[in-house]
This record gives structure tokens, sequence and C-alpha cells, in this order.
């Protein structure tokens, strides 16, 4: 896996992986996982907007400088067709994931093709953009082994919830992760948990042996 802007661009915050991606310099996983979350909150594309004007406004406040043939740069942009009006996409009935999310991967919940990994913790990985891609299933009451992370981990819950020391994160809700997080995710008991997550780094275990190896076989 090559390493991915993610490293270098310091989200440690939602505040800040939303600011990265109104400025466009989130790697295409990281960017779906936001317009994912937006398009199960939609209540929080305020905070998007807020940052698109205050780009706008800092744009209009950079001193111009001279454009080379303006006059045929400016025929060719008033001579363009208008952009469509975007609206926030609606899923279809009974979906599960969210369409952008179904437009990276290809697939809804119901096709993914699920490996088992450890007792009620199965997985569907890849790499897309430098970036290590995968949807979760966690069973009901799973602990995952606590660890920290080498680089980003970014987790939008899709289905059900996890737990872990920072507090409860639920269905449209973002888990920043990196090197000074360590945690020990557990799926509440109600409902399997489903996730996307992408990360630039290896995980790294934390935690006693016992309870490594504990958490390993379930």
């Amino acid at each position: 896996m090559t390493e991915s802007d993610m490293v270098h661009e310091h989200i440690d915050t939602i505040d800040a992986l939303m600011a990265h991606y109104v400025a466009g310099s989130l790697p295409k996983p990281a960017r779906v996982l936001v317009e994912s979350h937006l398009e199960m909150k939609p209540d929080n594309r305020g905070l998007v907007a807020d940052l698109e004007r205050l780009a706008g406004e800092a744009l209009e406040s950079t001193p111009a400088s001279p454009i080379s043939d303006r006059d045929a740069k400016l025929a060719a942009i008033f001579g363009s067709k208008a952009p469509a009006a975007s609206k926030l996409p609606s899923r279809p009935q009974g979906a599960l994931f969210p369409r952008a999310l179904r437009n990276l991967i290809g697939f809804e919940a119901d096709d993914v093709p699920w490996r088992k990994r450890l007792p009620g913790f199965k997985e569907y990985a890849t790499d897309i953009d430098g970036c290590e891609v995968s949807l979760m299933w966690i069973r009901p009451g799973r602990a995952l082994p606590a660890h920290t992370h080498a680089g980003m981990e970014l987790i939008l819950i899709l289905d059900g919830a996890f737990r872990d020391e920072r507090g409860l994160f639920g269905p449209g809700d973002i888990s920043v992760a990196d090197a000074s997080v360590d945690h020990r995710p557990v799926a509440e008991m109600d409902r399997p948990c489903i996730a996307f997550a992408v990360s630039d780094g290896p995980i790294k275990l934390t935690g006693s042996f016992r309870q490594i190896i504990g958490d390993l076989i379930g």
C-alpha cells in the first residue's frame, strides 16, 4: 500500500476532516466516507457550507494577479453550460449503504463478499488510492483487540454502534483515530455493528497479552 495524503494532513478532529474535504485534499476513499456521512446526517452539511463560505471569502480577499489571454478565457467561461444544480442524494428504499459508498465499492450490504477474520468479526478489504478500504461486520457485544495506529483511521458507522474509551459511535458518526488514540471498540449488544473504514497505515496491538489473546479468540 502506498502512502496517502492523509498521513501528511494531521487530521485529528471532525472539523479538520471537514475542512480538508472542502479544500479537496482528501484521497478518494476518505472523500467518499465524508460524503456518506453527510448523506446519513444531512444536518451536518451546515458546517461544510460555512467552511465553503469562509473559503470563498478568503479567495475574494486574495490580491488579484494578471490573467494571460483574458478575453479568450472569459469567452470560454461564459460560453460553457451552467453546472447542474446539486442536491443531496437519497438512499433507495431499504438500502443500507449511502449512495457514495455504493458507487465506490459497487455493491449493496446484502452482496458484500465477507471474509471471516476472527470469531464474530467479518471484513471486506481492498486498496483504493493508496488507502486500505474496508467494510466491517462485528457481532453484538464483540470486542476488537485494543490497538493504536501508525497512520490515520477513519470509521463511519453504517448500522449498529460501537463504544470505546471516547464514547458511543452510532449510525452516521465518524471515528477519527491516529497514533494518539489507543482504543478497544466493543459492538453494542442490540445488533451487529457494520462500518466503513479508511486507513493509511497498519494498526499496532496494545494491552496485556492475556487481553489480546482473549479478544482474538472472541
